[in-house]
């Protein structure tokens, strides 16, 4: 029998509907898979702008509060807090290696031998503390990825962004870590210095004098023992002072760290 023409047609008109809708489907469905990542470009270029109008890192507060969703000011925000909260705890820790009193040399002229005895004695805790102490460095490190780690996670931001924020978490951590180790190194040798130092005043406590500031001994041989370890104490001091103003340059490396991070890089 002959089919029906009306029937044909409306076979054609369902598969075309059909086929209609499959593509529909299929281009909503990749629409709605790639949006998160069309939003975290989009973020990025938001976050990009803002850290160029910025001039130190002090400053990503305001910018995450004209830009409260950008989860890229967010994650940098959050960084440069703990960051904070890191260094005050390390400058705490710092000062327990040795109080900075313990470098001032100016009122030894009028020092008594148990005085003197005591210094050496401060210096020796101090020298033993500077050689021990990086593990508790290390410790804090470790507490604030850990933190960190935890709080990116909440954002549900990509994986990649996710483990480019962490390298550079690691990054600054690689940096500080040889800072500090270099560091404890070289205020151990000053205070080894300064125990050689003190232990010429007391072996000759009671035979110099002070004039102007300046030690006087009644024999040029020990005059000259004196000015040996006066002078590997400057040296060490001055190595102290040189690493500690290398720390200035570290504020500014960190913002081109995630400048180069929202740069996707």
């Amino acid at each position: 029998m002959p089919s029906d023409p009306n029937a044909n047609t409306r076979v054609r008109v369902a598969f075309l509907f059909l086929f209609v809708f499959m593509i529909v489907a299929s281009v909503g469905a990749y629409f709605i898979a790639d949006l998160p990542k069309l939003q975290e470009r989009n973020a990025a270029r938001e976050s990009q702008a803002a850290l160029h109008d910025i001039t130190d890192l002090t400053q990503i507060d305001e910018a995450l509060r004209q830009h409260p969703s950008n989860k890229f000011l967010q994650m940098i925000a959050m960084a440069t807090k703990a960051a904070d909260e890191t260094d005050a705890a390390i400058e705490k820790l710092s000062n327990e290696v040795g109080p900075s009193a313990i470098s001032n040399n100016n009122s030894l002229g009028a020092a008594s031998r148990s005085d003197l005895e005591a210094l050496r004695r401060d210096l020796k805790t101090a020298e033993a503390n500077a050689t021990t102490y990086m593990p508790r460095y290390i410790a804090l490190l470790k507490i604030e990825r850990d933190n960190l780690e935890k709080s990116v996670s909440s954002l549900r931001v990509g994986k990649d962004t996710t483990g480019r924020f962490l390298d550079k978490i690691d990054q600054r951590h690689a940096e500080i870590t040889v800072f500090i180790s270099e560091m404890l190194s070289a205020r151990a040798d000053f205070y080894r210095a300064y125990q050689n130092y003190v232990a010429v005043l007391v072996g000759e406590f009671g035979t110099y004098k002070v004039v102007n500031g300046q030690f006087v001994f009644p024999f040029q041989l020990t005059a000259n023992r004196y000015n040996v370890v006066a002078q590997a104490m400057a040296v060490a001091a001055k190595r102290v002072a040189e690493l500690q103003e290398t720390r200035k340059t570290r504020p500014k490396s960190q913002q081109e760290a995630w400048q180069q991070f929202v740069n996707g890089k």
